[in-house]
């Protein structure tokens, strides 16, 4: 609570509304205990990036909280039927495993994507089941795990070790890879206070002191990090994260000494249980208050032509108000991309492709004697408006293009599960059968000079005289909107290098450097289009709103 009603408090002063807004939601959810649920429906590829959002990490606790609602009554079931015990643990874990396999293994199903694997109870309560193992084990079973305690403990800090290595946001997660944490804290405890490691490395003063304090420095540390790159508009240097880390150790002892001890071990128990609800069920309606109210958008404290300028780019599911008023799909044309926005804007973001998309984006018009194929994710959808009011006449416009999808050959069939699959495949199919004059890739980031040679020899093969990759376009470390608003509102420059995104350059730069140009291949360099030695593009025109380059983090404005 006292985490929740900080947070709340410095957005207050922070945050713009549509930022408060959410803030207000998952405010709720962390009173609640539901967080995992409001994230869950969040996912998608029109979300919010995680580190802004300071709460993020409270979804954690959601589950937690959610298995220690349901365990104590299962318990209780049991023990008056007089089940097994181990049994029922052993089959609760097995089948919450294996829910999250099979989650991860076809992540198109029942959320559209591996978030349902992330946030679902269903698929972590194994974890927790783990602990319930260990547990019986040590009441019941203690000869099972009573030999080899120094092995165990150096397994689990092997496995431990792993896991800080190997996994990262890349990987597919919980899946098989949870197993290295879990099993790595099974054997550790499991290996008893006796064991070398545990006796001389972790009973060391200075390790039980931050165990000591690891709650409140869970609660405090991400907060800290998110509204630092909130306010930053980007990437955290060394010394920022530095003093955010040394922030949050200190409010975390200054918690545990001030705030936990007395209420763990201070007396008035049920007075104190009672204000806690009543508090947090406070706290529950200031965050659903905000949420309701826009943020308190519009009210007189906040600056009112910063407001709307913010408000001009507010986008938010279901209505998507930029991209209606500014007909984003209309100029990018989402008629053409296999990716069901409407269920993400109903909350049920699902990679099951679209059935079909409309004819004109893959059947040749004998009115053109000519054509162009645009081939990619978003970043060759926004290619569309310019291509189409530049052209000469005679040339017909082709799209097979889906959010998300960069240009894959490997696909050899239709896909009924993945719209990425689907887009591909459909797209190296409509290239055959329509043989374009020419072929244009593009994609976010992620450009492969392999990669590239391998779709150049394919399409070559498929009877393609002409192909043209484009480049990265320029890349922000958040939404160019919002780094204008914090850091650039007075005199805003036509050009900047504050808040652009370097590992995008320099991927630009070994393109660049590398890319073989012939008659048949080429390739368009974006970033030297919209970037000089003063910086790249912020706006064009006298409008730093209507003439703005990027809407987001690099998608270009038609």
């Amino acid at each position: 609570m006292l985490v929740l009603i900080v947070s709340f408090t410095f957005g207050w002063f922070q945050l713009f509304a549509d930022e408060y807004k959410q803030l207000g939601k998952h405010t709720l959810g962390g009173a609640g205990f539901i967080s995992n649920f409001l994230l869950w429906r969040e996912s998608g590829y029109f979300d919010n990036a995680t580190e802004t959002k300071p709460l993020l990490h409270l979804w954690s606790l959601a589950i937690e909280e959610q298995f220690y609602i349901l365990w104590p009554l299962l318990l209780a079931f049991v023990w008056k039927r007089k089940w097994s015990f181990l049994a029922i643990t052993v089959t609760i874990a097995l089948i919450s495993f294996s829910v999250n396999i099979y989650f991860i293994r076809n992540f198109y199903t029942i959320s559209g994507n591996s978030t349902a694997a992330f946030y679902s109870p269903a698929t972590r309560f194994w974890e927790l089941m783990i602990g319930g193992l260990l547990a019986y084990i040590s009441l019941h079973k203690p000869s099972i795990n009573s030999k080899y305690k120094n092995a165990q403990s150096f397994l689990g800090l092997i496995a431990l070790g792993l896991g800080l290595i190997v996994i990262n946001r890349y990987k597919a997660f919980p899946g098989w890879w949870a197993l290295l944490p879990t099993l790595g804290a099974f054997f550790l405890i499991s290996a008893g206070p006796n064991a070398w490691l545990n006796k001389k490395i972790l009973s060391n003063i200075l390790f039980v002191w931050f165990g000591l304090i690891s709650y409140p420095l869970y609660l405090w540390h991400w907060p800290l990090l998110s509204f630092a790159r909130i306010v930053e508009v980007g990437s955290l240097s060394s010394g920022i994260r530095m003093v955010a880390i040394l922030i949050s150790i200190t409010l975390a002892w200054l918690t545990y000494k001030l705030i936990e001890k007395p209420i763990r071990f201070g007396k008035q128990c049920n007075a104190m249980t009672i204000t806690l609800l009543v508090l947090m069920a406070v706290v529950g309606y200031m965050g659903y208050f905000c949420y309701k109210q826009d943020g308190f958008n519009g009210l007189g404290y906040r600056n009112q032509e910063k407001q709307e300028f913010l408000n001009y780019f507010e986008n938010s599911l279901p209505k998507q108000k930029y991209f209606t008023e500014n007909e984003i799909p209309k100029k990018y044309r989402f008629e053409c991309e296999f990716y069901d926005i409407e269920k993400e804007r109903e909350g049920n973001v699902t990679r099951l492709p679209l059935t079909e998309i409309d004819k004109s984006c893959f059947e040749r018009n004998t009115a053109f004697n000519k054509a162009v194929f645009i081939w990619g994710d978003s970043h060759a959808e926004q290619l569309y408006f310019g291509l189409k009011n530049n052209l000469p006449a005679n040339w017909q416009i082709l799209q097979v293009a889906s959010s998300g999808c960069k240009p894959n050959i490997n696909i050899k069939e239709p896909s009924t599960a993945d719209y990425c699959d689907q887009s591909n495949w459909f797209a190296l199919k409509t290239i055959r059968e329509t043989k374009p004059d020419v072929v244009i890739i593009a994609q976010e980031s992620g450009h492969n000079i392999k990669s590239i040679n391998q779709i150049t020899e394919k399409l070559k093969s498929s009877g393609i005289d002409k192909l043209i990759f484009t480049g990265p376009s320029p890349h922000w470390t958040t939404n160019l909107p919002k780094i204008i608003l914090r850091k650039l509102w007075i005199n805003t420059p036509n050009r900047t290098y504050y808040g652009t995104d370097q590992k995008i350059i320099s991927e630009n730069k070994f393109l660049q450097n590398n890319f073989i140009q012939s008659d048949q291949v080429y390739f368009v360099n974006l970033i030297d289009l919209f970037c000089n030695y003063d910086g790249c593009l912020t706006y064009i025109s006298n409008d730093r709103k209507t003439g703005i380059t990027s809407w987001d983090y690099g998608h270009l404005t038609p």
